[in-house]
């Protein structure tokens, strides 16, 4: 049956939000390696659409979804690490080559996928399949369980961040490598970490909306434009900045969706973004820790 309007958004409000949450994941690991390395890195989006195409590929062998969320993101994250020590590390300090490296990266991958597993469009099925009573409306159980699973993973970063001595050497060289290294941090093998858990995080956003959208080679590109826009939004580098900016973001374009079509949804919620980073050159949550 037709919603009511009322209902309806709502329903648009929280999947954008539940969007907005994974988008979130993907974002935070670009602002790492940006907030730790300097680098913009351009293969972000094929790291995402690697989480999802493995994901497939996992679930298609052993029949576990678990099984893909688990390995997908670990071997994507294992890839950006090894990425970080063969390509990005001896070229660290000059950020043009970077960008150029990181759109071969970005090329290599797409290729490489559709050579393996063709253009084709793939589809995965809900993993949990069913719908729930939530806020008085029926929600499919799968979009929140994503929105759950994606705070706790941001949750468990923050705590990663905070709380372990990892977390601390990452904190410690984004505000100053030269004293880190002065301090005996290995800053080396924190570039090679933060790369890696940024690798990981984008896998893992892949992992989680590869059921929900179609699966295939270049399915990257327009999540790496709004993963920059959520970043440059929120303030480079500010980790706090691209989780709310994402869910911001996310929400805006649910709620345009219900009185237009997807692509002028995406249209608005851009308008918006520019005009507030006219405002606010430097982001909106610039200069806040985290």
């Amino acid at each position: 049956r037709t919603m009511d309007p009322t209902t309806l958004v709502l329903f648009q409000v929280l999947n954008g939000l539940v969007w907005g949450l994974v988008i979130a994941l993907i974002a935070l690991g670009l602002a790492l390696i940006f907030g730790i390395l300097e680098v913009i890195n351009v293969a972000h989006g094929s790291l995402y659409m690697l989480g999802a195409v493995l994901a497939w590929y996992v679930l298609e062998l052993s029949g576990s979804f678990t099984a893909a969320v688990i390995v997908a993101p670990v071997l994507v994250g294992l890839l950006s690490m090894g990425m970080e020590r063969v390509v990005l590390r001896p070229i660290e300090n000059q950020k043009v080559l970077t960008i150029i490296a990181t759109t071969g990266i970005m090329l290599i991958l797409q290729h490489s996928v559709l050579a393996i597993f063709g253009g084709g469009m793939q589809r995965i099925p809900s993993p949990v399949p069913g719908s729930v009573m939530f806020l008085g409306l029926r929600y499919p159980v799968y979009r929140l369980l994503v929105a759950a699973f994606s705070l706790v993973s941001i949750g468990l970063l923050w705590l990663f961040l905070t709380r372990t001595r990892y977390g601390l050497w990452l904190r410690s060289v984004r505000q100053d490598a030269k004293m880190a290294t002065a301090l005996g941090i290995p800053v080396g093998r924190v570039y090679m970490l933060a790369v890696g858990l940024g690798g990981f995080l984008a896998a893992l956003g892949g992992v989680l909306a590869a059921p929900i959208v179609v699966i295939q080679y270049q399915m990257g590109f327009d999540i790496l434009a709004t993963a920059f826009i959520v970043v440059v939004i929120g303030g480079f580098g500010s980790l706090f900045g691209a989780a709310a900016t994402a869910c911001l973001l996310g929400v805006l374009e649910g709620v345009v969706t219900v009185f237009a079509t997807p692509t002028t949804a995406r249209i608005v919620s851009l308008v918006v973004m520019g005009a507030i980073l006219l405002a606010r050159p430097e982001g909106i949550f610039r200069g806040r820790a985290g």
